[in-house]
């Protein structure tokens, strides 16, 4: 059954940690240049790939005892929210134009430019810590997809005007605040057992 709280979670800590990330700049870029619907296809295809892999990786750590699993997903959470709070600004992704504006040219280029980018990014191993840390495959798989989809269509549709409203800084700090609090409960459950 699918936890509803687990899932919003997932949603917001995903959504809040990839918002600023430079897939986000290059949905962007993409969304730009050729028809959204045929770049958002390709990406989504992308995420929903590297979802499944997190979320088989954290479902193996739940096998560790539940101790092990709080502290190592703790230490991190910490260590994704250090990442945020210190990497400095990202330059965008530099994109190709395929000769062609077909469907799968289009889908094809966003599938490759994200399956490459986002391969042992913070967010899949956060995806991958919170598997672990829940239990729930099916709830975290769909609060962590659905997190990667939404910065997908807003980037595609619509980054450049959230970019001049909330700045950037402010979103990485208050996803780092989220991963910090993230890291610290775990920590405590596994000293507290």
């Amino acid at each position: 059954m699918i936890s509803i709280s687990v899932t919003a979670l997932v949603f917001g800590v995903i959504f809040l940690a990839e918002l600023p990330d430079k897939t986000a700049l290059a949905g962007l870029v993409l969304g730009t240049r050729y028809r959204a619907s045929y770049v958002f296809a390709g990406v989504a295809a992308a995420f929903l790939l590297h979802v499944v892999l997190a979320v088989a990786a954290g479902s193996v750590l739940t096998l560790l005892p539940q101790q092990i699993v709080h502290a190592l997903t703790g230490v991190l959470f910490l260590g994704g929210a250090a990442v945020l709070l210190l990497k400095k600004g990202e330059d965008e992704e530099e994109v190709k134009k395929p000769a062609d504006q077909t469907f799968w040219k289009v889908a094809g280029t966003g599938f490759m430019l994200i399956l490459v980018a986002e391969f042992g990014d913070l967010t899949q191993i956060m995806t991958a810590n919170l598997a672990a840390r829940y239990d729930d495959p099916i709830s975290v798989g769909l609060g962590a997809v659905l997190g990667l989809w939404a910065v997908a269509g807003l980037g595609i549709v619509g980054g450049k005007a959230l970019m001049r409203r909330v700045p950037l800084r402010l979103i990485t700090q208050i996803a780092a605040l989220l991963m910090l609090a993230l890291g610290v409960w775990s920590l405590y459950e596994a000293v507290a057992g």
